[in-house]
């Protein structure tokens, strides 16, 4: 979990991405103080300025060197950041980028020449351990931080987290699951810390609405691993073979299976589903982001699944303009730099003494950035919006939007 590389070969599947990196997202833009939701929506949006004269500096902190594996997505959030600047069109937002070697002492340095150089708020750094050094610098200078970390433990007293914590999703998908009549789950979940805290969410989000959870179950990375818990599982979700009075048959004890696993594992995982003859017509399964990979519909089982992600209209969007900027495809991560920058941009047209203060920050409404809504929450974490999509054979298909506030959000 605090790695944000341990599962690099899984780069494509944006649930690996929520699982395993260390990291965050989503910005605004163009509101500034208004109070209402901010949005980011690029192709050289004109910011109303800053005085002339004034000009606001904000620190970029990423591994920019010392870690081979972290270097091309720094250089991409890099050039995702850049490009914020260049889509808002803001002069007077100078942003000031600094190499963390991808340790704590890099990062400690870099936060420390932020310091003296005048930043009034400082992106980054993407490691955990990063921003546990940065953040005692950035609090005695008085200066916020948003940092990519996923580590809940980091968050707090001037550190937020613009991050896809693991579990957040979660309860956009039971509550939607619940609005359409599946009462009786059962879960499948990863042997792993993202595994044991989406359980955690997963048990709060199925009691907070009013549901039952029938059987949980956890299963290993390997394939022959699987097979147990899978068996054991599918005696829960094929048709019973005891007949009931006045019936022919008997439905599943259960009407959901969840299964928040991505593109490492569910290719693996999927054909064991017909292989034990589960009746995956009458039984939904579900997932989370991690099911957004090329090639799920390929996977009969999982054909008319149902999974909570961000919408994929601002992510499409934003790599079109990447790509023309700078010739290649943006890493998943490059989002979050880009919204990063857009966020400090919007609140840069506030009054020097109301720029970066936490009420700002943490406005109710919200922003509304490349993978959708959010906010940051007082306490350093954030919440977010997500939209349900179905699993389709060519492609996934929209089946209910993100929430537009956090006035509708059904959470």
């Amino acid at each position: 979990m605090k790695n944000p590389f341990q599962h690099a070969r899984a780069a494509l599947s944006f649930g690996v991405f929520l699982a395993c990196l260390s990291l965050a997202a989503c910005s605004v833009g163009g509101l500034g103080g208004s109070g209402g939701t901010a949005s980011v929506t690029g192709g050289g949006v004109p910011a109303q300025g800053v005085p002339a004269g004034q000009t606001v500096k904000v620190a970029l902190l990423l591994p920019l060197t010392g870690n081979v594996n972290a270097q091309p997505v720094a250089k991409a959030m890099k050039q995702a950041g850049e490009l914020a600047l260049f889509d808002f069109d803001k002069p007077n937002v100078q942003l000031i980028p600094k190499d963390t070697h991808g340790n704590p002492d890099g990062a400690r340095q870099a936060a420390q020449e932020a310091v003296k150089e005048g930043a009034e708020l400082i992106i980054g750094p993407l490691f955990a351990n990063e921003v546990s050094a940065v953040a005692p610098i950035a609090q005695a200078a008085r200066i916020p931080v948003i940092a990519f970390s996923s580590d809940r433990t980091v968050a707090g007293n001037g550190v937020y987290l613009l991050s896809f914590v693991a579990g957040a999703d979660v309860p956009r998908m039971i509550s939607y699951a619940v609005s359409k009549g599946k009462t009786r789950f059962a879960a499948l979940f990863p042997q792993n810390e993202y595994g044991r805290l989406v359980e955690q969410a997963f048990q709060r989000a199925v009691q907070e609405n009013h549901a039952q959870i029938v059987m949980t179950k956890t299963f290993p990375p390997d394939a022959n691993g699987m097979l147990p818990p899978v068996k054991e599982m599918s005696q829960l979700a094929k048709k019973s073979t005891v007949l009931q009075p006045g019936k022919t048959d008997a439905p599943p004890q259960i009407d959901a299976l969840f299964i928040p696993a991505g593109g490492d594992m569910l290719p693996s995982l999927a054909p064991l589903f017909p292989y034990y003859e589960m009746d995956t017509k009458s039984v939904k399964l579900m997932g989370l982001s991690g099911w957004d990979y090329p090639g799920a519909g390929k996977e009969p089982a999982l054909l008319g699944g149902w999974f909570a992600a961000p919408d994929p209209k601002g992510w499409q969007d934003f790599t079109r303009r990447y790509v023309e900027t700078y010739g290649d495809a943006p890493p998943r991560l490059a989002s979050l730099s880009y919204d990063a920058v857009s966020l400090a941009i919007s609140l840069s047209n506030n009054p020097p003494q109301q720029r970066f203060v936490a009420s700002e920050l943490t406005r109710g409404s919200g922003f509304q950035g490349v993978d959708g809504l959010f906010r940051l929450r007082p306490d350093g974490t954030s919440d977010r919006g997500f939209a349900i999509m179905e699993v389709q054979k060519y492609g996934n298909q929209l089946i209910e939007p993100a929430p537009s506030s956090f006035g509708v959000a059904q959470y």
